[in-house]
């Protein structure tokens, strides 16, 4: 009695897969899978970029308010530091040592290698030069380390936070400049709050 139920399954399992396989090959049918396969494919390569290529973030700090607001969430760009190195004005994450339990930070890019970064005034200079912040930012009231001139070395990079006078970022020793091996990425896209979804505006 088994046997025969057995073999009536697998009878029945059979006729639905010839007659799913004739569906396939029919003028109906032949798109319509097609289709579906476009789309699971499309789908696939989606989730193997989101995984290897991006990495959501959230702004766990008010040191970019206004420009970033605690709470919000963005995805990170792991892939573009690997073919280009960041601008000056790079919104960018980054841990302090490099360690898998490290706490990732958001700041923005403000010394590129081999520039001298100094802060007099509550005034950036780059080299001696005045730099022109872009946007309506604080003016810094606590210089730290670039008081008396930061000069970078390879791979370093001088960061601030835009909230500039709450802010722990270059200016301070617990920080310091950033090597380039410990930058995870650019902030790419806003995923969160639903009405800050879009392009993070650099």
């Amino acid at each position: 009695m088994k046997k025969r139920k057995k073999k009536k399954k697998i009878q029945k399992i059979e006729f639905q897969r010839d007659l799913a396989l004739e569906f396939i090959k029919s003028d109906k049918g032949r798109p319509i899978f097609t289709w579906i396969f476009q789309i699971a494919v499309t789908l696939a390569l989606a989730a193997v970029v989101a995984i290897f290529f991006f990495q959501s973030i959230t702004m766990q700090e008010s040191s970019m308010e206004p420009t970033l607001e605690t709470g919000e969430r963005f995805f990170v760009n792991k892939l573009i530091y690997k073919f280009t190195s960041p601008d000056r004005g790079d919104i960018i994450a980054f841990t302090k040592d490099g360690s898998d339990d490290a706490p990732i930070h958001i700041k923005r890019v403000i010394g590129l290698p081999g520039e001298t970064i100094e802060i007099r005034d509550g005034v950036i200079y780059i080299d001696g030069e005045e730099y022109e912040e872009k946007g309506d930012l604080p003016q810094i009231t606590n210089p730290g380390l670039a008081e008396d001139g930061v000069t970078l070395g390879n791979d370093e990079y001088f960061v601030l936070g835009d909230n500039r006078n709450n802010s722990e970022d270059s200016r301070f020793a617990e920080v310091q400049n950033i090597d380039k091996k410990y930058i995870e990425g650019k902030l790419w896209f806003c995923i969160y709050p639903a009405d800050q979804m879009g392009f993070v505006k650099q």
